[in-house]
């Protein structure tokens, strides 16, 4: 949603807060109804516009992202996703999607970037699987049990927007966004449905971590409430700019937040405090 006054350096950053369902039908439902009330108020920007991880299929039975994986870029529901980016005229990254594997018990968790076009433009499977025990009411987590791990580093080119590809547990790990600074990422995009007890714990502080590590704007749309499965998500979807404020957070609530950013205030903190040159780990120790 350009408008010929003004530059690719300015966009609309939009984070959808979901309490995603088993159904695929009703989150899709879920979806198109948030981005009906954003279209109430049109941007006249460019706008990018972020789903939380699993966002069509949550807290369902072992099997049930297994049973709707397509393979990359073909299927009934990535061609609806497709749709409603292109019905929307915005870039629509989808926080993953369940998508086939060379190994029949394992769907890979890929995140989807189409263009208003409606076209898969790029696409990024989450490399770090959240493997863990946690003092919550489902006490073990163990996504690698179906999930297989991805292995590719994703920057996706959106003219002056270099957008970062990361999902949830990755946050954890800062050499891939060591690796994603490297390659020009600007914004940084990390879907997810963080526990209610890591959240609280730990969502704020990393994410401004991230952002200010590698002086990027930072979108992390999540999942929130409580799931079918009596899974809890913590919410709290944000968007940090540079310098480790927080734009916006959606609180615990069903919904969308957005912000009007400029890049240009990225490339100015990056000429006042140049990070990537003074690392001397990138360079000369390693």
């Amino acid at each position: 949603m350009s408008s010929n006054n003004v530059t690719t350096a300015q966009w609309r950053l939009v984070a959808l807060q979901m309490c995603s369902q088993p159904e695929p039908s009703q989150n899709l439902l879920a979806i198109r109804a948030q981005l009906l009330a954003l279209a109430e108020k049109p941007a006249q920007l460019q706008q990018l516009v972020v789903l939380p991880e699993g966002a069509l299929c949550f807290g369902a039975e072992a099997n049930a992202n297994l049973q709707l994986q397509e393979p990359l870029g073909h299927g009934p529901v990535q061609t609806q996703l497709a749709a409603l980016a292109q019905e929307f005229q915005s870039y629509l990254l989808v926080g993953t999607f369940p998508t086939t594997t060379a190994d029949t018990e394992k769907f890979a968790a890929s995140s989807l970037l189409f263009s208003p076009e409606g076209k898969l433009i790029a696409d990024y499977q989450k490399i770090h699987l959240f493997d863990a025990a946690v003092a919550d009411n489902t006490g073990l987590y163990q996504e690698s049990a179906k999930t297989q791990a991805g292995n590719k580093i994703t920057v996706a080119d959106l003219a002056e927007l270099q957008l970062g590809l990361a999902v949830c547990y990755d946050m954890r790990f800062p050499g891939l966004f060591q690796a994603l600074g490297k390659r020009g990422m600007n914004v940084l995009a990390l879907p997810s449905a963080f526990t209610t007890v890591t959240g609280e714990a730990h969502w704020h502080t990393l994410l401004k971590a991230r952002a200010i590590e590698t002086q990027s704007f930072v979108i992390a749309p999540a999942q929130t409430g409580i799931h079918a499965n009596g899974r809890e998500t913590y919410g709290h979807s944000l968007i940090i700019d540079p310098w480790g404020v927080v734009l916006a957070d959606a609180g615990t609530a069903v919904g969308a937040i957005s912000v009007d950013i400029d890049l240009q205030q990225v490339f100015s903190l990056r000429q006042r405090m140049p990070l990537a040159q003074h690392n001397r780990f990138l360079s000369e120790l390693l």
